[in-house]
């Protein structure tokens, strides 16, 4: 199942999701009433809650594009992740590995599809709930530490996301090999990971997570989102990954 284009995205701006909520174990959150989630099809992952309602991060992102991307986008890595660990289990079964090439390929794309979206939307809160203001603490240490200043880190982190060349995501990890943060970018789900880092922090600048509102103009887009920056959940993430 291929991923919604720019095109089905705005020809389906009405949609609503429907169906069961479901929720996957060690990812799903509290979630605001009246917020449903879309089947994501059998398997043993499912599509989790997010944290917020879908018109929450209004003026900054659009309900419309956050049900969508939600339910749609992050809704087909999870159905197509299930699908690709069905099939290898086959191959496995049956002992044929003939397709094994796009199974991975399968597995990857769409694993790091699901994962990168549980921790993008992890990642925002509401401006004044949570969302934007300035890393304090040992995150705020480290980032210091690691980019000379807070101001370093967010203009190189500005600078990687805008200029990522097509469908990616801007991406702050921590390394326990190398024991420091990083900034690097992933072409499409999973192209040019650092392999042992940690992901702290997400940007989708996959134009289907702007379109609708900003039109081309990511720039505008990653401006805006530094004010649903959820500092505690990059702080937490940033514990454990020292853990």
């Amino acid at each position: 199942m291929a991923n919604p284009t720019r095109r089905e995205i705005l020809t389906t701006a009405a949609v609503t999701a429907g169906g069961a909520v479901l929720l996957q174990a060690g990812c799903a959150v509290a979630q605001p009433a009246g917020v449903t989630t879309a089947p994501a099809g059998d398997g043993p992952y499912t599509l989790p809650k997010l944290p917020y309602a879908y018109d929450a991060l209004e003026p900054h992102i659009d309900a419309q594009t956050m049900r969508i991307h939600h339910t749609l986008h992050q809704g087909a890595y999870v159905k197509n992740l299930n699908t690709a660990l069905a099939a290898l289990a086959a191959a496995r079964e049956k002992g044929d590995f003939g397709a094994i090439a796009k199974l991975n390929r399968d597995l990857a794309f769409n694993a790091g599809g699901h994962v990168n979206h549980v921790v993008f939307f992890n990642n925002m809160a509401p401006t004044g709930a949570g969302g934007g203001g300035e890393p304090t603490g040992a995150l705020a240490e480290q980032l210091i530490a690691d980019f000379g200043s807070v101001a370093a880190f967010r203009a190189e982190f500005t600078a990687t996301a805008a200029g990522v060349q097509g469908s990616g995501w801007a991406v702050l990890s921590y390394d326990r090999l190398l024991g420091r943060c990083l900034i690097y970018s992933l072409l499409n789900q999973q192209d040019l990971h650092v392999a042992g880092s940690t992901p702290l922090l997400m940007l989708d600048v996959w134009e289907h997570a702007y379109y609708l509102k900003y039109q081309n103009r990511r720039g505008d887009y990653i401006k805006a989102w530094w004010n649903l920056v959820n500092w505690s959940d990059v702080s937490r993430r940033l514990q454990a990954a020292k853990a």
